[in-house]
């Protein structure tokens, strides 16, 4: 059994949270339960790539301090990690017990807030602990706190081992009916190297670089008159290696750095029409250079690997440019 501990707070000497989840690590560790622990504020440049580290975990422990207000911000980007990039499918076979101590008021809003949480996440729920603290010394010398904290330890444990099961909640049932994450149609794979990119800040840097300039230069191509390229560069391309999908219908846009013109692809179920000039109602905005697009074109590139490398940028419709690949099969010569 694998337990992880994730800390959200600051990592000062006087946190009682720190106290309380060493004491829960050496129990959880006599049980022979493998535990790692994650302090948050050590990872700050990285924690959208944090949600990854629960695959492997058969129950956490969210633990954090309120110092002043709510449960922090750390803990918060955390969990919105878990939202936007997390893998829902392990989530919701993990355990999650909640820890929020307090230096001032509100720790029962803080466990109920992290508990509310996760299981909107769709994660299965465990009983939490939450105190106040006036004095730190006071409390790690009271003998009957540091009963409670190893029974919580243990009731973890159990809660694991038996997997037990709880009675449906309201937060479930709003999840599935009105809460949604926005569908960018990723695989959990792709999820998570997304994330590793997200937590990349020249990457995210040149993205929006990349992106401004998408629609800068899109923006020139419409307000004046170019000289004539190629009519038919690609084009060809493209119609020989067509391959209809019932029921899709999608406009996408190219711009190609090398020519004047964008290259547009009109795409009704098993008609095809390619020309190069403007067009409105586009779903997918992309661009990339020559060089990219003849690797792609010859089979040793898709174009959702050229997305996933930044070889390729795009706005959109992220599932209707999942389907380039599906549509063009130069894949698969």
């Amino acid at each position: 059994m694998k337990v992880n501990i994730y800390y959200g707070g600051r990592g000062v000497l006087d946190d009682p949270t720190l106290y309380v989840i060493n004491k829960m690590q050496e129990v959880l560790e006599e049980l022979r339960v493998t535990v790692e622990r994650y302090n948050i504020y050590e990872q700050k440049n990285s924690i959208v790539t944090l949600p990854q580290t629960i695959k492997d975990a058969d129950g956490i422990i969210l633990a954090t301090t309120v110092e002043w207000l709510g449960i922090g911000g750390y803990m918060q980007q955390f969990l919105d990690a878990c939202w936007m990039y997390g893998d829902k499918e392990k989530i919701s076979q993990t355990y999650m017990q909640p820890v929020v101590m307090s230096t001032t008021y509100g720790e029962r809003e803080g466990e109920i807030t992290l508990a509310n949480a996760w299981e909107i996440l769709g994660g299965l729920p465990c009983g939490g602990l939450c105190g106040y603290v006036a004095d730190l010394l006071t409390f790690e010398m009271n003998q009957d706190y540091s009963l409670i904290i190893e029974k919580k330890a243990e009731n973890l444990y159990r809660t694991i081992s038996q997997k037990v099961k709880s009675l449906p909640t309201s937060n479930q049932a709003v999840t599935k009916t009105v809460l949604r994450t926005q569908d960018l149609g990723l695989t959990p794979q792709e999820s998570e190297q997304l994330s590793k990119y997200v937590s990349d800040d020249t990457y995210v840097k040149k993205q929006k670089e990349d992106i401004e300039e998408l629609a800068n230069k899109f923006k020139g191509l419409l307000d004046k008159t170019e000289e004539e390229d190629d009519a038919t560069a690609y084009i060809s391309d493209f119609e020989s290696h067509f391959a209809p999908q019932q029921d899709f219908r999608a406009r996408y846009l190219f711009i190609i750095d090398g020519k004047k013109k964008p290259l547009t692809i009109d795409v009704e179920q098993e008609e095809l029409r390619c020309s190069y000039g403007k067009q409105d109602n586009i779903d997918v905005y992309a661009k990339m250079t020559v060089e990219v697009l003849e690797r792609i074109i010859s089979g040793k590139m898709t174009f959702q690997r050229a997305f996933m490398t930044g070889e390729l940028t795009a706005k959109g419709n992220f599932k209707t440019l999942r389907m380039l690949d599906d549509v063009f099969n130069f894949h698969q010569k």
